[in-house]
């Protein structure tokens, strides 16, 4: 099977999910290196736009936000199960919940003015003021919690998730799910990122517990890969055939219409392409690059935005 590539840095939270998630599937994986801001050429030339991180990459197939990730990589590794049967709707609610209100009110708090400047304390002043900028043109829109009522919130939901421990080794029972990965990376942030703000968790030691359980899952056997050389691959690859996909309307947009994609919120970058599939699950939009060559981008249905792309 062709290499999974994550496109992701180290800081970053939500690839922080998807690499634990490899760790825990014991899968071989390629690592390439992106900015943590923009301007993010390589990104953008196999994403077509989208600017979030991680993305995952297979040949020329091309995989945005880490819900999709999960899915792809469960399909693709179905042992251990993110998904286990009879709590499947719970992790994937769970999980949602987690990337969204949890993270959210986790940054909020991780990112108060003490956060910010041990982020920054050995940065020149322009890093935290560029960072600041990069961030706030990605939120344009957003309703954001002030740092004392993300902490409030940060605290109640840090008790509801010591509630889940009280009699399990991990939130929905003996064995991780989805739900794990999406409520530990924004605590992860807390506690190793942002150290000076980690004193949040001590007042759940059962959640510290289980945040060292997570973490010696690893990360899985990672190479170090170029975006140079990922690029290339994908030109010299082929996407998947998606031929075969049953096709869902929502829209009365159809397969081969030019369309946009975008997330709702967070991310407003849209990915211009033809529209190849639209599932229950996801849309696919065949796009062309000049370095990249013709890839497949996914994107999860749920969070994103389809629209007809205008003349």
């Amino acid at each position: 099977m062709a290499d999974i590539i994550l496109h992701h840095f180290e800081s970053s939270p939500f690839s922080e999910k998807v690499r634990l998630i490899l760790g825990y599937k014991n899968l071989a994986w390629k690592s390439v290196l992106i900015p943590s801001l923009m301007p993010k050429p390589d990104v953008v030339a196999l994403t077509g736009g989208y600017r979030k991180t991680p993305f995952m990459q297979i040949g020329a197939d091309v995989y945005c936000d880490t819900a999709l990730i999960c899915d792809v990589l469960e399909h693709r590794q179905p042992a251990p199960a993110l998904y286990p049967e009879g709590i499947k709707g719970i992790a994937r609610i769970t999980a949602q919940w987690a990337d969204t209100t949890l993270f959210w009110a986790s940054m909020a708090y991780n990112l108060s003015p003490k956060g910010v400047a041990y982020m920054f304390a050995d940065a020149p002043p322009e890093a935290a003021k560029a960072f600041a900028e990069d961030r706030g043109k990605m939120s344009a829109g957003m309703t954001r919690l002030r740092s004392g009522d993300a902490a409030a919130a940060y605290k109640s939901y840090l008790r509801r998730l010591a509630n889940m421990l009280e009699s399990n080794t991990f939130l929905l029972g003996a064995a991780p799910t989805v739900a794990d990965f999406a409520a530990y990376h924004p605590l992860w942030y807390s506690r190793v990122r942002v150290p000076v703000m980690a004193g949040i968790l001590d007042a759940t030691p059962g959640v510290l517990a289980w945040m060292d359980r997570m973490a010696a899952l690893g990360h899985g056997r990672m190479e170090k890969f170029s975006s140079a050389e990922a690029i290339a691959l994908a030109a010299t690859s082929t996407p998947l055939s998606v031929a075969d996909e049953s096709f869902q309307d929502e829209h009365g947009i159809p397969l081969g219409s030019r369309v946009t994609v975008a997330a709702e919120t967070f991310g407003p970058e849209t990915t211009e392409g033809e529209l190849v599939a639209a599932t229950r699950m996801h849309y696919t939009l065949r796009r062309i690059d000049e370095r990249a060559g013709t890839v497949h981008v996914h994107f999860p249905r749920i969070g994103y935005v389809l629209k007809k792309a205008e003349a």
